[in-house]
């Protein structure tokens, strides 16, 4: 990997005041330096922007100058990031942010402590998705604890990716016999009768984000062959109808788009062994009156309930490029004059 010059040749770092530090940290594995400091020292360059702190590196030692509290949490930054990598994971820019909210977060304290890799980890066949915002870490744990989660909020903060990892790394562990995928197959009513082709050639389009999920979490012969043997359903929501679905990871996307009676169908399929994710945008809703989603009318309905669990994701929480992140908020406030 390329480094910075000033990794090798270091530039004048700034005079220490009294109100600043140096802080020294060692890593055991040099060959895992290069991954951890990014391209061009990339992976530093961001973290000295998001912490205000200076980084140099020399050999297997890097050593961080800035404010107490800041170079405290840029050394537990790093050490998290180590740790990933030692464990076989892989660390990228979005990684690095991740790892930057997640140690700004007091209530998550020793998360990302140096002694071990995260415990907000979900593997599958193909690869191993860690945490990468605050309400991710807490995601991740309803996941795997609560019957029944809600997950709410914009585009790419990793609600479906996440709950179809959790299915994926069940199904493969034996805890659960199913995964159902659904999704109101049409915004807006579920018309599908002037589409072209049969029923799955209608609704394929509609469901291709959550295929993409399942072929990103396990070779595709074996998600053909699970597909084919009726292990992982793909169906549109008008499908579950007077089903019960028993010892099933069951997964709704785009819920903002359901009706009410729709969301009580559907939570109403719910079976012994199973669990149901229900992931949408309030903020996009597509119906003819956006003030009639189910999505919104069963969190209010359900909320207290032991075994259900809610998580609200934010803007800041856009795992996608940032950009994204300042599109949603444009969207959502007032708009600007021209």
């Amino acid at each position: 990997m390329g480094k910075r010059p000033r990794s090798t040749t270091a530039r004048p770092a700034p005079a220490l005041s009294t109100d600043r530090v140096r802080v020294e940290v060692e890593f055991d594995k040099p060959q895992l330096l290069g991954s951890l400091f990014g391209q061009y020292d990339q992976h530093l360059i961001a973290l000295e922007g998001q912490l205000g702190v200076y980084i140099s590196a020399r050999g297997n030692r890097v050593t961080i100058e800035g404010q107490a509290d800041a170079a405290a949490r840029a050394r537990d930054v790093l050490a998290s990031l180590y740790q990933r990598l030692v464990h076989g994971g892989s660390v990228d820019a979005g990684d690095v942010l991740g790892a930057v909210s997640i140690v700004d977060d007091p209530s998550l304290d020793g998360l990302s402590a140096a002694d071990g890799p995260s415990t907000a980890v979900i593997r599958t066949r193909r690869k191993t998705i860690v945490a990468r915002s605050p309400t991710q870490v807490r995601y991740i744990e309803a996941l795997a604890r609560d019957n029944v989660i809600f997950a709410l909020g914009p585009a790419g903060t990793g609600k479906t990716y996440l709950a179809v990892a959790q299915a994926v790394s069940q199904l493969i562990s034996g805890s659960v016999d199913r995964l159902i995928l659904s999704r109101p197959a049409v915004e807006a009513g579920e018309r599908l009768g002037f589409l072209p082709g049969d029923m799955k050639e209608k609704v394929d389009p509609y469901l291709r984000p959550l295929y993409d999920a399942l072929y990103d979490m396990l070779p595709a012969e074996q998600v053909e062959r699970r597909l084919a043997s009726g292990e992982i359903e793909i169906a549109p929501l008008a499908f579950m109808r007077g089903r019960t679905l028993a010892s099933a990871f069951i997964i709704l996307d785009e819920a903002q788009n359901t009706t009410p009676l729709q969301m009580k169908m559907f939570l109403t399929r719910f079976g012994e062994k199973s669990r149901m994710v229900i992931c949408g945008d309030p903020n996009q809703v597509d119906l003819p009156n956006p003030g009639a989603s189910g999505l919104a009318d069963a969190v209010m309905r359900l909320q207290g309930i032991e075994g259900i669990a809610t998580l609200r994701f934010s803007s800041r929480e856009v795992v996608r490029h940032p950009l994204v992140g300042r599109i949603v908020d444009a969207y959502e406030g007032p708009p600007q004059d021209a």
